[in-house]
């Protein structure tokens, strides 16, 4: 019997031993965290959508306290207001940022764009294009299976059932990238949303040369440089033969778009062109003047 009471003297003098020693030590390596990363995440929109670049909102909560300065970091979901607040809360400056809208950089339809194979395979886009091009002779459009639609935590990206291509709803979009990441054939971009949600861009991603590229699709860039010779903004590049507008450097002119052979390029939420008045017209105004 006092075996048994020694025994268990023992074990409870070697427990309270071990905890004592893993509180001191608990207590020596603690990592204190600073209180106003608690505060700053209940400013964030807890989208924990990973747009910023950090894992989750407490990661960039994190960052933004412990950063001499917020010039990197931004969270598209909460934008430039909450960026704002923090900027106020930690005593620094938020850098003005524009907004950015996704973007879908194909258009290549059923219209556009004939059907050359059938693909049956899983129903994923990522799937598809590591197996083969795609159902068509364009082998860097749009494949059509939603892998941005499932990507995107908004309800901000459908699939247009008629034309089988992504829809972006501005209202919806908050840019966060997570489309853009899922996309195997990098058709979609974040572009700046512009005055008025005003863009302009080469809706088309073909890298063939033009021939190849128009017989593909009949809305495809051909990299003809014509757009190129009329911007004088030095907002257009050709690469790899494709245009590119930099909407750091477009003015919105829309010079480049009637002269592109192909209507690659698009003009969004921009009010109808005024027509021309002919010849036969102007002579008219002449004579009344």
């Amino acid at each position: 019997m006092n075996a048994i009471l020694i025994a268990v003297a023992l074990l409870g003098i070697i427990g309270a031993a071990s905890a004592t020693i893993l509180y001191l030590t608990g207590q020596k390596f603690k990592v204190i965290e600073d209180p106003l990363i608690e505060q700053i995440q209940e400013i964030l929109p807890g989208a924990n959508c990973g747009g910023c670049g950090f894992p989750g909102c407490r990661g960039f909560a994190s960052a933004v306290v412990k950063s001499y300065t917020m010039d990197d970091l931004f969270c598209p979901v909460g934008g430039q207001e909450t960026m704002d607040k923090i900027a106020t809360i930690l005593g620094k400056t938020a850098p003005a940022t524009s907004k950015k809208i996704a973007v879908v950089r194909c258009d290549g339809t059923c219209e556009h764009r004939p059907q050359t194979s059938i693909y049956d395979g899983a129903p994923r886009c990522a799937i598809e294009a590591a197996l083969y091009g795609g159902e068509t002779d364009c082998f860097f459009g749009c494949l059509g299976l939603g892998d941005c639609v499932d990507a995107c935590l908004f309800d901000a990206i459908h699939i247009n059932p008629q034309t089988l291509l992504p829809e972006v709803d501005e209202d919806k979009c908050t840019a966060c990238g997570a489309c853009v990441k899922a996309c195997p054939k990098d058709i979609i971009e974040l572009r700046k949303q512009g005055p008025k949600s005003r863009r302009i861009f080469v809706s088309c991603v073909n890298k063939d040369k033009g021939p190849i590229a128009r017989k593909a699709c009949e809305v495809a860039c051909i990299g003809c440089s014509k757009c190129l010779q009329v911007c004088a903004f030095d907002a257009i590049t050709i690469e790899n033969n494709l245009a590119y507008i930099d909407d750091d450097k477009c003015r919105l002119c829309r010079k480049c778009v009637p002269v592109c052979p192909t209507n690659s390029i698009w003009e969004l939420n921009f009010p109808p062109r005024k027509e021309k008045a002919s010849e036969s017209s102007k002579e008219e105004i002449k004579k009344t003047v």
